[in-house]
């Protein structure tokens, strides 16, 4: 799977994460492993200008989607059995606007930018929240999306851990050099 992620936001971010829980989103909804996505992280000016454009909306916003027009028909959607390599879309996020809903929310730029990536996939894969059942769905899922992916993280970074600790503990038990004499 091929994960663009550009930063001209001016925020630092971590991008090999953004990439990290996109492509956990996406493998989870089983997205064609030959897909392709753009993660775009612009400044509020910029964010506002496309906000109005698309969205006939004032100001900017956290995240918006550009689904590719060809997977609009229902048998295209990407994630489709038969669905083959194609161009997913666009997902652009504003970091500084994500700054506020992130210490409203209690939490850190990265997770707020985290859940609004899965957001932007969920999207392009044709979920909405226009709806209180479509609400109730797709923000369900996206939760549980980044759990399983926090999860993963947690489990990955604990199984260094004791890596590491192994390998301390091997270094400290002496193992002797041989010797000639054996």
């Amino acid at each position: 799977m091929s994960i663009e992620v550009c930063n001209e936001s001016g925020i630092a971010l971590d991008e090999s994460l953004v990439a990290s829980v996109a492509r956990h989103a996406l493998d989870a909804m089983h997205v064609n492993p030959a897909a392709e996505l753009s993660i775009l992280a612009v400044t509020s000016e910029v964010m506002a200008e496309l906000h109005e454009r698309w969205m006939d909306e004032p100001g900017p916003t956290d995240v918006m989607s550009f689904p590719m027009d060809e997977l609009a028909e229902e048998s295209r959607r990407p994630d489709a059995p038969d669905m083959g390599p194609a161009l997913l879309g666009d997902i652009v996020l504003c970091p500084e606007f994500a700054k506020a809903q992130a210490r409203t929310a209690g939490h850190g730029l990265a997770d707020e930018l985290h859940l609004l990536t899965v957001h932007g996939v969920l999207h392009l894969l044709g979920y909405d929240h226009a709806e209180p059942d479509e609400e109730r769905e797709m923000f369900g899922l996206q939760n549980r999306l980044l759990r399983e992916w926090r999860t993963g993280r947690e489990l990955a970074a604990a199984r260094a851990a004791q890596r590491r600790s192994d390998s301390a503990v091997l270094g400290t038990v002496g193992l002797a050099e041989p010797t000639e004499d054996g």
